[in-house]
């Protein structure tokens, strides 16, 4: 029987409270949040966004050719006719000349960044983006100190660490392998987005267990959204909420171990 002592720190009281769990069996996986898990959520909002903001016009033009961009945009112009039906009020799409079409697809993809909008085709296109920003050395990824060497005493215990986020699988591959302290692709197994479900939605972590072929009582899955660990418990994992600066308050109540930093968590 293994042990796994989590030494979380949760504020609902004056005190702080020591969890510990017990399980009669090993973690073998670890699943991960992005954005206030690994990576400081400042990042997101005051590097990532703000980059495709200011490249996003130079790149449907210059790549207007591309398959690739071309099946985003189609997943886009999907998206806004679904946003016509309710009465969202989404900005204006028109597919006549190519300005035309290139301001408006880029005053909707902005549309959709004010609301945050967990939208594939959205991701898709950020993640190409941020690529070209990567690619040119404009763009450097952040992650928390305690984040590569978490992850290679984990790869040296043989645990399988893969990602969970909303953005596209080429945006975290993208963001783990242009860190400030270099490349960390290499301690991960394997990386998930919105094509396997929604990150609240209980199937998504069900399908995510079938993809580590392991039970999901031996998955761990860290991440800074109560609503996310929520359908993971559902689902038979075990769970961790990451509290870290600059996150936003979650709910008080929650069946959740709390962590601060992944040397926390202690085998």
């Amino acid at each position: 029987t293994d042990l796994l002592w989590t030494f979380g720190h949760f504020y609902s009281s004056l005190t702080a409270t020591v969890i510990f769990y017990h399980s009669g069996g090993s973690v073998q996986g670890i699943l991960l949040d992005i954005e206030g898990t690994t990576t400081p959520i400042h990042f997101v909002y005051q590097a990532l966004f703000p980059f495709v903001r200011a490249h996003l016009k130079d790149y449907l033009r210059h790549y207007a050719d591309s398959e690739e961009l071309q099946r985003d945009l189609s997943l886009l112009r999907e998206e806004y006719v679904k946003d016509m039906e309710p009465g969202l009020a989404p900005p204006e799409w028109t597919d006549a000349d190519v300005d035309a079409q290139i301001e408006s697809v880029a005053r909707y993809v902005f549309w959709l960044m004010d609301r945050d909008r967990k939208s594939t085709g959205l991701k898709s296109l950020q993640g190409k983006i941020w690529q070209q920003g990567y690619m040119t050395g404009n763009l450097k990824s952040q992650v928390f100190p305690d984040v590569p060497p978490a992850l290679e005493y984990w790869k040296n215990r043989n645990l399988d660490v893969r990602i969970f986020s909303s953005g596209s699988v080429l945006a975290q591959r993208l963001l783990f392998a242009n860190t400030e302290v270099g490349d960390l692709t290499h301690f991960l197994g394997g990386y998930f987005d919105t094509r396997i479900g929604a990150k609240a939605d209980l199937e998504s972590y069900c399908k995510i267990a079938n993809q580590f072929r392991l039970p999901a009582a031996e998955l761990l899955f860290i991440s800074d959204m109560t609503a996310e660990l929520d359908a993971a418990k559902h689902a038979g994992m075990r769970t961790l909420l990451c509290v870290r600066p600059g996150n936003l308050p979650q709910r008080e109540k929650h069946g959740h171990g709390v962590i601060c930093s992944f040397s926390e968590i202690v085998w």
